[in-house]
């Protein structure tokens, strides 16, 4: 059992190590969890939380990479959470970004941490909630969580980020894909990635057709940008920043941002309490009590909806 209390304080001294110990509990689920959110609890909240979102191939990594050199000169500190498919042997994270932002890696004002989806659906790892908050905890100013890129799960980064940016690139059929995903609805800036190459123009002026399509804004209402880059080179990356700045500053002004913290913080609590009913109920596999409900259900004595409600009543007390 390791010290709560030490590790915490050496995250916000900055030391990778003790930071990688308090994900590496939290990712593991391990007993001390309650412990640790405890603690870190009272020194979260402060961090900005970006997340970056598209198909396979748009260039995410190196837009994250891009950005998180665009913040360094800043001066802010930056932890990036990035979210790797799993290996089905090991559960762990199949393509390990760290090695993708490698000349980030001796910064000791950046943290970067792959994560293993570990069979969830939504382009995130179940744990990505208690890691931000690690990383906000730790004294990050920034946080960018990057996403596997799963098509249409992919909308989930919304519930998790103050600003979502969703990355396209010309040439992959993105025009269809932002209709099926959905991610009309959820972008608040939107990247034309590798905008040197054919076909960017075009894939930008779509895209704003799109949106012109899908509008329903009043004023005063955020109206999403979209900015061209070519990340692989740093272009048009300060006007990314320059796009997030200002997408948070006009959510401070109209209390968007907090409420968007507490639907995130209501949709944690929600998670976590389904998940201990589900584990609890887990449980009750060869139980008599669950045994019974079935037997009347068969009998025709018990409806389902009926039998679910008593059940649910004996877990809870209720």
């Amino acid at each position: 059992m390791q010290d709560v209390s030490t590790l915490v304080a050496q995250a916000r001294e900055g030391r990778p190590r003790a930071v990688a110990r308090l994900i590496s509990l939290v990712e593991g689920a391990s007993p001390q969890l309650r412990e640790v959110m405890a603690a870190l609890a009272p020194l979260a909240g402060n961090a900005y939380v970006v997340g970056l979102t598209g198909s396979p191939g748009v260039g995410k990594s190196t837009s994250t990479s891009a950005l998180v050199t665009a913040y360094r000169k800043q001066g802010k500190r930056v932890g990036v959470l990035a979210v790797d498919p799993s290996s089905p042997f090991s559960g762990g994270a199949l393509l390990g970004d760290r090695v993708r932002m490698s000349e980030h890696a001796s910064d000791p004002g950046v943290y970067i941490r792959s994560m293993a989806t570990r069979g969830h659906l939504g382009g995130l790892a179940w744990a990505a909630p208690q890691a931000i908050r690690v990383l906000d905890a730790a004294g990050c100013e920034v946080i960018l969580v990057e996403t596997v890129g799963v098509g249409q799960s992919e909308v989930e980064i919304a519930s998790q980020a103050d600003t979502s940016v969703v990355l396209l690139a010309p040439g992959m059929g993105d025009g269809i894909q932002a209709a099926k995903a959905g991610i009309l609805e959820i972008g608040d800036v939107y990247v034309v990635n590798k905008a040197d190459r054919d076909g960017a123009d075009a894939t930008a002026r779509e895209l704003n057709h799109m949106l012109g399509l899908g509008e329903s804004r009043g004023p005063g209402d955020w109206r999403p940008p979209i900015v061209k880059t070519v990340a692989a080179r740093q272009e048009g990356v300060d006007e990314v920043v320059e796009a997030l700045e200002k997408h948070r500053a006009w959510m401070e002004e109209r209390g968007v941002l907090a409420e968007r913290r507490r639907a995130r913080a209501a949709h944690e609590v929600e998670t976590i309490a389904v998940t201990a009913l589900r584990r609890r109920i887990g449980d009750l596999h060869g139980d008599r009590r669950l045994d019974a409900l079935a037997e009347r259900i068969v009998a025709g004595r018990l409806d389902p909806y009926r039998a679910a409600d008593e059940l649910i009543e004996g877990l809870t007390g209720n």
